[in-house]
């Protein structure tokens, strides 16, 4: 028995390029499905970036942000849990296993991926509806890594799936083609692709500007006949909350709800709820 054993869907969420949000999009999804009265964990399996445990303002010096070993495996943090206990967000990275949450990982690929393994089959999750996981950028021994150990599971078929993440720019384009035929090679089922950072969203009127190109993400979901998603914009609101830590921010989960991104991210997610009806 594995960590996984309990867990009724698992969402990787890859890019081909670094710098295109993908760590944000798998917040706001583990975050949207959380709010929707789910049981949610997110697992952070960038070991030489993680920035998940940042996001969500842990304190490592805090009794609650403590990990555990037990015999049963890791136990992850709980960062929220609803009133009535029905619904709860865990969370685990490799940042939360280091004295230092600013220490460098400078190890070799074996070690690395010794990790990222027990990351994925050693973690106490208990029973979760969702287990979303941050993958760092590219198609390299991480990702191998992980698509092994995930589709080792007997029902990996029909509860592993993966959303892909771009930008609108025709570099980050061309990254997420090759991350396309990654799972088209390693027959990893694509829910979709979402263009992230598709606009700014002004801070004092909420009115959308492209700054950028546009469109680009949903021509390459029509080349490749994968479902798009939808579009996030550049949210100042949100980039505050996340740079202060959520829990570091008075009401911060309300009002990361609030804010236009997450408004918008509610039909991204009807359209991945979907997915499995």
């Amino acid at each position: 028995m594995t960590g996984l054993d309990n867990i009724k869907r698992i969402i990787v969420v890859l890019s081909g390029k670094g710098g295109v949000g993908k760590s944000t999009v798998a917040t706001e999804l583990a975050l949207s499905l959380y709010t929707n009265g789910n049981n949610v964990g997110l697992l952070d399996v960038d070991l030489c970036g993680p920035s998940i445990p940042r996001m969500f303002g842990v304190d490592k010096n805090s009794k609650s942000s403590t990990v555990y070993e037990t015999p049963e495996g890791m136990t992850p943090i709980e960062i929220f849990s609803s009133a009535n206990e029905k619904s709860k967000f865990k969370l685990m990275s490799m940042a939360l296993l280091l004295d230092d949450i600013n220490d460098a990982i400078i190890w070799r690929g074996p070690r690395k991926m010794a990790m990222i393994q027990r990351l994925l089959t050693g973690v106490k999750w208990g029973e979760l509806d969702y287990l979303i996981i941050d993958t760092p950028p590219g198609t390299s021994d991480e990702h191998i890594t992980v698509m092994n150990v995930l589709k080792q599971h007997e029902h990996a078929k029909d509860f592993l799936r993966t959303i892909l993440v771009t930008t609108p720019q025709m570099l980050s384009i061309n990254d997420v083609r090759r991350e396309i035929t990654f799972c088209q090679k390693t027959s990893f089922h694509i829910i979709g692709l979402i263009e992230n950072m598709s606009g700014y969203v002004c801070p004092h009127c909420s009115e959308c500007t492209n700054i950028f190109a546009q469109g680009g993400g949903h021509l390459l979901a029509e080349q490749y006949s994968i479902p798009f998603l939808g579009q996030l914009p550049i949210d100042h609101e949100l980039n505050k909350i996340l740079d202060q830590g959520i829990q570091q921010v008075e009401n911060g989960l309300q009002k990361i709800n609030e804010t236009e991104a997450m408004k918008l991210f509610k039909n991204i997610l009807n359209e991945i709820l979907d997915h499995w009806q």
